[in-house]
């Protein structure tokens, strides 16, 4: 990796950053309490709101099930990647291959990881020349995200086409208040540091602004378990990532507003690539999303919002490899390449008090290149166009929720979906809710068109889903429980037999969905179960990969300026590569801790994977052993 630096050195250089922001931080301490601190705007404790109809709303009122991650859970927990914070979020899986940096698949109430849509400010966050969407969440660092939203079940009708098990809506920090800046440093296991800074604020003038950049390196550990396939190299995988987000705004006057975002990442790492102990397979990974927008609000109940934005994803692998076969170098060099461009109008109406109008039109287009050995041998583009209309709104103590999509994509298919929800309370604390949806989801270019191992089939039929939803909510100040029970079928699922993409037919799952957040003896706990049997209906077999019941429960209490958490994951057992291999059941256990010395500086700490279970997710991929990582924070 890096032979010309000895360990000890590294350790040395690695914790430098640390140590940085340690004597920073006790610069800080013991000033603080003799700031005077003077908000420019104040701060009023606001309930959660949720945009699962497009429509902000009270998280307890939105129909399909949706959770927050909020902008404190992230600070507190301070985890290492994307994936680490949502694998406790109710409905979620995961399957990776390897450590940080490392492919992941996401599988939402077991449909396919290609079924959930991830938006990032309100952007699809599409990799054309892969199968799914949702492997680049290994790269998106949480330091500059402010909030999640996690919608589950079929919004396909709202969101549009991929949305078929749920959205993952990430917002990214925007600028607010005071202007401020904070810096970060962290060292923990596998000599891993994360760096990062940031400035936000909001200007009298109007102008809001936030800039932060993060650098993540970790030695990591070996991807692929050699005991289980002797063709790979047993040496640790690395990760090297920056990432970058920008974003501004100017209020021209009290109904217009035009601003910009940006969020972009750059990764290099290593991988098991199978071509035996000698490779040496490395990987670079590069994003880039831009957006320029326009809000504006014509009338009192009328806002219009259009955006245009740019989305870049690259991936290169390149293997060297000195063994022979037939007197032939192993190794080999491939580029990835996708391109979309996107342009959004959305509108929002307010028909009375109670109902609210949506409407708009999305129009864009997708092209995806790849070289192999250095050559071009694939490069398509397709267009794309959607426009989609809703309503929301209540009678009494009915709620409900309807919207219907139309979506063309160019060379493939067209269809019209629907979603229909509804909601009726039956006290004012108890509400019993159901919903009816529909959703197609065309093959990506991937699928169709790629001609890496004969896998592309320019035959492929669209994906078509229906979703069934049931259940009753009790929500009363901080209790939320949620019970739902669900039933998805897909017809004309897409999936790879014998290295060659195929629609298999039929897929269906029925599960049932318990999800919980209480006040406990002053503690704040959340908890969800899920049991789930999703099939492929033409095999009869479980779809691989995805658990018949998972859940999690987190537990978290603030005394004075400490914070202590931890959380308990479980998995049954599930199958991988057409049932032929087994993956264990697991259950992990982590905690997180936070130290406030003043309202400047926090220490911070946590430890992953407390009882170093050894756990497979993918079959002959390894998973992190128990990790523990110290941090500090300081805020000017």
């Amino acid at each position: 990796m890096y032979p010309h630096v000895s360990d000890r050195r590294r350790r040395r250089m690695a914790i430098r950053p640390l140590l940085l922001v340690s004597a920073l931080a006790c610069c800080f301490a013991g000033s603080a309490y003799a700031q005077e601190i003077v908000e420019s705007e104040e701060k009023t404790l606001e309930p959660v709101v949720v945009t699962a109809s497009r429509v902000e709303q009270l998280q307890k009122d939105a129909i399909p099930s949706t959770t927050v991650i909020s902008s404190e859970t992230i600070q507190n927990k301070k985890l290492a990647d994307l994936p680490s914070l949502l694998r406790s979020e109710a409905g979620i899986e995961f399957a990776r291959t390897g450590g940080a940096g490392q492919p992941v698949s996401l599988f939402m109430r077991g449909t396919e990881s290609r079924h959930v849509l991830v938006l990032l400010d309100g952007i699809p966050i599409r990799d054309t020349t892969d199968a799914g969407t949702a492997g680049i969440l290994s790269h998106i660092q949480p330091d500059q995200i402010d909030h999640i939203e996690v919608v589950r079940g079929n919004v396909s009708a709202i969101y549009g086409s991929g949305a078929i098990g749920g959205v993952i809506q990430i917002f990214t920090k925007q600028g607010t208040g005071k202007p401020t800046a904070n810096v970060f440093a962290e060292y923990g296991s596998h000599d891993t540091t994360k760096i990062g800074a940031g400035i936000s604020g909001k200007t009298e003038g109007g102008t809001s602004f936030a800039l932060s950049a993060t650098r993540y390196r970790t030695d990591g550990f070996s991807a692929m378990n050699a005991s289980k396939d002797s063709t790979v190299n047993s040496d640790d995988d690395y990760d090297r990532n920056v990432s970058v987000n920008a974003a501004v705004s100017q209020r021209l006057n009290k109904d217009h507003e035009i601003g910009a975002r940006l969020y972009m990442y750059d990764a290099k790492f290593d991988y098991d690539a199978q071509n035996g102990p000698n490779e040496e397979a490395s990987g670079k990974a590069k994003a880039l999303t831009t957006a320029l927008y326009s809000k504006n609000r014509f009338t009192q109940d009328w806002l219009s919002t259009l955006t245009f934005s740019y989305t870049n994803v690259e991936r290169h692998y390149d293997v060297i490899d000195n063994d022979k076969l037939w007197g032939y170098d192993m190794g080999y060099r491939n580029k990835y390449e996708s391109d979309s461009k996107l342009l959004q109008w959305e509108n929002r109406i307010a028909l009375s008090s109670d109902w609210t109008l949506t409407a708009g039109v999305d129009v864009g287009s997708d092209e995806a290149r790849i070289g192999y050995g250095g050559s071009s041998s694939f490069n398509v583009d397709r267009d794309r166009y959607s426009a989609y209309a809703g309503v929301l709104g209540n009678i009494g103590a009915h709620s409900l929720q309807a919207n219907v999509r139309y979506d063309h994509v160019e060379d493939t298919d067209s269809d019209t979906t629907g979603f229909l929800g509804y909601g009726y309370n039956l006290t004012p604390s108890w509400k019993l809710l159901a919903s009816v949806s529909t959703s197609f989801l065309a093959p990506t270019l991937d699928q169709l068109y790629n001609p890496q191992w004969g896998s592309n089939n320019e035959n492929l039929e669209s994906e078509h889903s229906t979703n069934y939803e049931a259940g009753i909510q009790y929500a009363q100040g901080k209790d939320l429980v949620r019970l739902t029970v669900f039933e998805w079928h897909t017809r004309n699922l897409i999936s790879s037999v014998n290295n060659r993409y195929t629609n298999i037919g039929r897929a269906k799952s029925t599960g049932v969905e318990l999800n919980m957040m209480t006040d406990i003896l002053g503690m704040d706990v959340a908890a969800n179960l899920t049991w789930q049997n999703p099939k492929d209906r033409e095999e009869d077999k479980q779809l691989p990969k995805r658990s018949r019941w998972f859940g999690s429960l987190n537990v978290s209490k603030t005394i004075g300026s400490w914070y202590f958490g931890g959380d308990v994951q479980y998995n049954t057992h599930r199958y991988d590569y057409a049932g032929r291999y087994e993956l264990s059941s697991y259950w992990l256990v982590n905690l997180d801790a936070r130290y406030n010395i003043n309202k400047n500086v926090s220490l911070y700490a946590r430890i992953e994977n407390l009882f170093d279970r050894e756990y497979e997710t993918t079959w002959g991929y390894n998973e992190m052993d128990r990790a523990a990582y110290v941090g500090v924070n300081v805020k000017m």
